[in-house]
């Protein structure tokens, strides 16, 4: 399938004021195990960029809710979510269906970048394949005092998220979520969105 450009990267001059900007939509497929990072680096390219963050799990945890899951995050919380998930998947496509409805929305509005979380190899590569616009992939490794890429989790949902040949690697070693933000924008302007295709 044919995929249409999503992106350019550009600076923009409105009322005598330069900006960084995108003239073209970025989808970008974010992954990495549990607990990394993934949100916080949403929201910090969200304070430069107009932004949308999904993750392909919110409906497995709505539906989880109703069966008890009050939003915990341990390992076997996320085994449950991950087998639920899967289960879903098999079933109806739940989780790809719900990201390509943000897709086509995406599309339409006045966004600039969105940011799909999607654990599983099988499931990114549904969303790089089966998109009617390009989509970007980035794994989010971190290996500092906040984090460590290096943790078992039990589930195939994190424990896999080396699986797949991303676009782009993000490698952070940071101290401080102020180091982070300064770290990865400077990966995210001067290395990803310079390299896209």
């Amino acid at each position: 399938m044919g995929h249409q450009p999503a992106f350019l990267y550009v600076r923009i001059k409105k009322k005598d004021k330069e900006y960084m900007g995108l003239s073209r939509k970025l989808i970008l497929v974010i992954n990495g195990k549990g607990g990394c990072g993934k949100d916080t680096i949403c929201n910090i390219v969200g304070k430069r960029y107009k932004t949308i963050n999904i993750s392909e799990i919110t409906p497995i945890k709505e539906i989880a809710s109703v069966g008890g899951w009050k939003g915990e995050k341990t390992d076997k919380a996320r085994k449950f979510l991950a087998d639920l998930k899967a289960l879903f998947v098999d079933y109806n496509n739940l989780p790809y269906e719900y990201a390509l409805g943000y897709i086509k929305d995406f599309i339409n509005d006045d966004n600039e970048i969105l940011f799909i979380h999607a654990r599983e190899p099988e499931e990114i590569a549904k969303l790089v394949n089966g998109s009617p616009y390009k989509v970007n992939t980035i794994l989010i490794r971190r290996e500092d005092k906040l984090f460590t890429s290096k943790r078992h989790y039990g589930n195939h949902a994190d424990d896999d998220v080396e699986n797949y040949p991303y676009d782009f690697i993000y490698e952070g070693h940071n101290d401080s979520e102020e180091a982070l933000e300064k770290d990865f924008m400077d990966y995210f302007e001067n290395n990803l969105l310079k390299n896209l295709d």
